[in-house]
């Protein structure tokens, strides 16, 4: 039976600063560290750079990965490995740094589905003097609009709705009354991998099921008139 007091628990071990690298990794740069002679430690350190490349071969021979390798080396030896660097040394101070806050656009989306850009396209049309070529851009906004509808939204739409909303993110500037050059919804719910089919079919069924309840109580009206 194996002593149970030799076997070793990751919850007692140090912790792991990089843990994507693994403990085996962790304990070469631990031996690396116990190294006295200087020479000793730049051919084990050369070493461990090289297993930690072989971790990730789609980037083992990019040049711009090498360096972060030996940032990497030092963070997990806690900054305290004294070897020969073929690159800066990385500081401390700036790794721990956070990060600049990234500006996010604080403007209010009218329609969430619809996004920014078909607002910003919109207004584009809007902004523009009236011909083929405004009409082109409407158009393609009422289309783009209606695949975005169908897209991230679990109903149908009418296209009359797609066109009061064109209207509506407007102001009114655009008004466009057919809506026979809107796409197709089945192709549109095609393209999407028919994630609407099965609800498009169901609302297709009770239709024809409606329609053939009301044919058959019909029928059965003129038979009692007949009788």
């Amino acid at each position: 039976m194996q002593n149970q007091g030799a076997l070793e628990y990751n919850t007692e071990r140090p912790k792991m600063l990089i843990p994507e690298y693994g403990r085996n990794v962790q304990k070469m740069i631990g031996h690396a560290l116990s190294l006295e002679d200087r020479e000793e430690r730049n051919k084990v350190a050369k070493a461990i750079i090289k297993v930690m490349g072989e971790l990730n071969p789609h980037l083992r021979d990019v040049e711009e990965y090498k360096p972060k390798l030996w940032t990497h080396l030092f963070i997990m030896s806690d900054f305290q490995l004294d070897v020969d660097s073929p690159y800066p040394l990385p500081e401390p101070e700036k790794l721990a740094a956070p990060p600049n806050k990234v500006d996010y656009p604080q403007s209010k989306i009218k329609v969430g589905h619809y996004g920014k850009t078909v607002e910003t396209m919109i207004g584009i049309a809007c902004a523009m003097e009236k011909g083929e070529e405004r009409t082109a851009l409407e158009k393609y906004c009422a289309s783009l609009m209606k695949r975005f509808h169908l897209t991230f939204n679990s109903t149908s739409v009418e296209d009359t709705t797609i066109l009061a909303h064109l209207s509506k993110l407007s102001d009114g500037a655009i008004q466009l009354s057919d809506p026979s050059f809107l796409p197709n919804t089945n192709e549109i719910v095609r393209a999407n991998g028919g994630k609407l089919s099965n609800e498009i079919k169901s609302k297709s069924n009770n239709k024809n099921r409606n329609n053939k309840n009301r044919n058959n109580k019909n029928r059965n009206n003129k038979n009692r008139k007949r009788y």
